[in-house]
């Protein structure tokens, strides 16, 4: 396994390193630590060989060329995801290219996984695997595939350790937990999200994480009255209760792109006395944000009405047109985005020259589309 971890002495030494290609405000402020404004991350693709070797050389293309952000999760292409990153960390550094402490890795647990591809009884794989080792009980797993156990938890902690080849896991998702609010009530689901918190803390505590949040897809874009819908500001505080000021409860994902804007329009979240978008909101609690689905899985790159181009000049395509514009929303720290061939990352680190789009330029743009 590598050992370390991203600091902000290595995340500095990478931007300083970059420095030449990388436009002012490229590497944004996580906790101390330097993230770059793109991520690659690695959700789409079969489970087969030539898809593990596209994501691995895309990884090692991307983080040689000035994207320090990697974004995947356990049951990810059935562990594949994991696995081909891990291979690529492991000749990044074994070539000399980076050290560990410059690269900032993030994955997330709550789906259940298989191995490798879909086994022919999925139901003996689950039942052999998870319940008869005692790592979950039917009782705890909703929609027939989410579980967030403590127990859970550690158990694919160590998994996604393994797989990615990594002593130490950057930033550690659960995995759309609001998942769990199809079949528990809000009291069960707070007493849920802390105990999965104070797992993570001793996860934290015992070296094998730096930091936790939550990875969603509805939670925090939903209405406030929707039964699913998740205050960031009370998961804050579950973490905050569970641990102290001194909590590791540091960053969220969700989808944001031109075609679902709500993160930076809906006002859904409550902090304090005010109503907030989530952006808004995870600034004002000290959050960082890494925004999913960047391009709506390949949906915008392409065929963008031609008023995005007036007010994005200087980009060649629409991919990153569409990445612009997610990387210059406001309260947005990284936009990811799915890389699983070398093409398409050069496509996509040619952006990083680019200068953020300047807040008066932005809002124009807002409101234009």
């Amino acid at each position: 396994m590598l050992t370390g971890f991203a600091t902000p002495e290595g995340t500095d030494a990478y931007a300083r390193r970059l420095a030449a290609r990388a436009a002012p405000g490229h590497f944004r402020a996580l906790d101390g630590r330097g993230a770059s404004s793109l991520g690659i991350g690695t959700y789409l693709g079969g489970e087969e060989a030539a898809t593990d070797a596209g994501y691995r050389d895309a990884v090692v293309a991307a983080v040689a060329g000035g994207i320090n952000v990697i974004d995947t999760a356990v049951n990810y292409r059935f562990q594949r995801s994991e696995r081909a990153i891990g291979q690529a960390l492991a000749a990044l550094v074994g070539a000399g290219t980076v050290r560990r402490e410059e690269v900032i890795v993030a994955t997330k647990g709550g789906f259940i996984p298989f191995d490798g591809g879909v086994p022919s009884d999925p139901h003996r794989y689950l039942t052999e695997t998870y319940v008869r080792r005692g790592i979950l009980e039917p009782r705890d797993v909703v929609g027939g595939c989410h579980c967030m156990t403590p127990r859970y938890l550690r158990d694919q902690i160590d998994r996604s350790r393994t797989n990615l080849g990594l002593e130490t896991i950057d930033v550690y998702y659960v995995h759309n937990p609001e998942m769990q609010l199809g079949e528990v009530d809000r009291a069960e689901f707070d007493a849920r999200i802390r105990a999965a918190f104070a797992a993570l803390e001793e996860a934290v505590a015992e070296g094998k994480l730096r930091q936790y949040g939550t990875a969603t897809w509805n939670g925090y874009r939903q209405p406030a009255a929707a039964p699913d819908q998740l205050e960031l500001a009370e998961l804050v505080r579950a973490a905050r209760e569970v641990a102290g000021a001194d909590h590791h409860f540091k960053v969220i994902q969700l989808p944001y792109n031109l075609a679902m804007p709500e993160a930076f329009t809906r006002a859904n979240q409550r902090v304090g006395a005010d109503t907030l978008p989530v952006l808004q909101a995870a600034e004002r609690l000290g959050v960082y944000v890494m925004a999913s689905a960047s391009i709506y899985q390949g949906q915008l790159a392409r065929n963008l009405p031609s008023l995005i181009g007036d007010f994005l000049p200087g980009l060649r395509t629409d991919a990153q047109r569409a990445l612009q514009f997610v990387r210059s929303t406001p309260g947005i720290g990284t936009a990811l985005v799915g890389m699983k061939s070398v093409a398409h990352v050069h496509e996509n680190l040619e952006l990083i020259a680019a200068p953020a789009v300047p807040w008066e330029q932005f809002q124009r743009l807002f409101s234009a589309v």
